[in-house]
């Protein structure tokens, strides 16, 4: 367990609210992209939005409904089959959670940018 100035720190750099289902590159590009469209994305829209081919985005919107972070909508525009995906209150609610994560990575790289360079090793240390 650390201390820092006479606190316990337990796991302070863990960031356990980082959502391994978000946290994927491909699904944070679609969860972020349905937090941006909150009426939803049809499929081709969000297929271009995310660079993803249809198997791929296929597979990852099974996972996120799967996860309750998003709900999908079959119907039809012009006589043409249409997929509509939007993010569910708890999709958003997790990834806003995502998000408060993320900016405490960030606050602590820039900190981390203030500090002065590593202190030498002390004699007898080798590099492993």
């Amino acid at each position: 367990m650390a201390t820092h100035k006479d606190v316990k720190v337990v796991g302070r750099f863990a960031y356990d609210g980082l959502d391994r289902v978000i946290h994927e590159k491909a699904r944070l590009g679609i969860v972020s992209s349905l937090a941006t469209h909150p009426s939803g994305l049809v499929f081709n829209d969000l297929k271009e939005l995310c660079a993803l081919t249809d198997g791929n985005l296929s597979r990852h919107l099974h996972l996120l409904s799967e996860s309750g972070l998003v709900q999908i909508w079959k119907g039809y525009k012009d006589n043409r089959p249409q997929t509509l995906v939007q993010l569910t209150d708890e999709g958003r609610r997790r990834f806003l959670e995502y998000v408060a994560v993320l900016e405490n990575v960030v606050t602590d790289a820039l900190e981390a940018s203030k500090q002065p360079k590593a202190a030498k090793v002390a004699p007898g240390w080798t590099p492993a």
